[in-house]
């Protein structure tokens, strides 16, 4: 398919997509025509996938935990991967839980969380612009989203309320930012990518004021990689929190787990 000629042709487009290097092609190819309006809007995709951008942000939508979330250009991408710690939060949130999401991104974690509950309070913020009118788009009604670093948005009268404090806070230390794939590089905010030198500089910030924020029986869930796991479950556990992580091997993800002690 030339992209100068749209066209509808299925097999042209994964093709295409394929000569890019797009290792599912097929499944790519399928999203795109169901989500473009007409040829030529398709073909406009079809280029910027081709030119790198992440299908997601082609697409304008991520799929998260089954709901469709709204993803904008410079936003980052909710990982499936994460859909384990939205699990992990759900199994510790009780009834009309208190919930929030720190560095909340397209806000796919909060309204993942509550979406599943049948009465929360959500609260969500980042420092990013777009990613905080992206999210308050998604999160719309259903809670409320700050702008601001971490948690210095939040009303004070959430301290010592919060139930579940989630926090996919960046976590890939500064040297290996430029190893990552060019979706995520060039294509994502680096405040949402970079942990700082061994990649836990904004879970120790998290850490140092959690307490603080959460309810008695109140837990903090936080994302790390595997070989981080262990300093990071230390890290929790010096912020006066009953630490333990907790991994999938089938989603290859690794959460650590704080919960204030009773």
């Amino acid at each position: 398919m030339s992209l100068s000629e749209p066209s509808l042709d299925p097999f042209a487009i994964v093709a295409e997509l394929r000569a890019a290097g797009c290792v599912f092609a097929e499944d790519e190819a399928q999203l795109l025509l169901s989500t473009a309006s007409g040829p030529a809007a398709l073909s406009a995709m079809v280029e910027r996938r081709v030119a790198g951008l992440p299908l997601e942000h082609v697409l304008g939508w991520a799929e998260f935990c089954g709901l469709r979330i709204a993803v904008d250009p410079g936003v980052f991408v909710p990982r499936r991967r994460t859909e384990f710690l939205v699990r992990q939060a759900l199994a510790l949130a009780p009834a009309r839980a208190v919930v929030v999401d720190l560095c909340c991104g397209s806000g796919a974690l909060g309204m993942a969380l509550v979406s599943s509950l049948e009465e929360a309070e959500l609260h969500a913020s980042d420092v990013e612009p777009a990613a905080v009118s992206c999210a308050r788009r998604n999160v719309g009604p259903r809670g409320t989203v700050y702008e601001g670093d971490l948690y210095a948005p939040l009303p004070p009268t959430l301290r010592g309320r919060v139930d579940v404090l989630i926090a996919n806070v960046p976590y890939v230390p500064t040297g290996d930012v430029e190893l990552l794939p060019a979706e995520a590089r060039v294509h994502e905010p680096r405040v949402a990518l970079d942990g700082g030198g061994d990649g836990l500089d904004v879970l120790r910030r998290v850490v140092a004021e959690a307490r603080g924020w959460l309810a008695p029986g109140g837990s903090l869930l936080v994302e790390t990689s595997e070989r981080q796991a262990g300093r990071a479950e230390q890290t929790v556990a010096s912020g006066g929190l009953a630490a333990r992580v907790v991994a999938s091997e089938e989603l290859y993800a690794t959460v650590v787990i704080g919960t204030v002690p009773r």
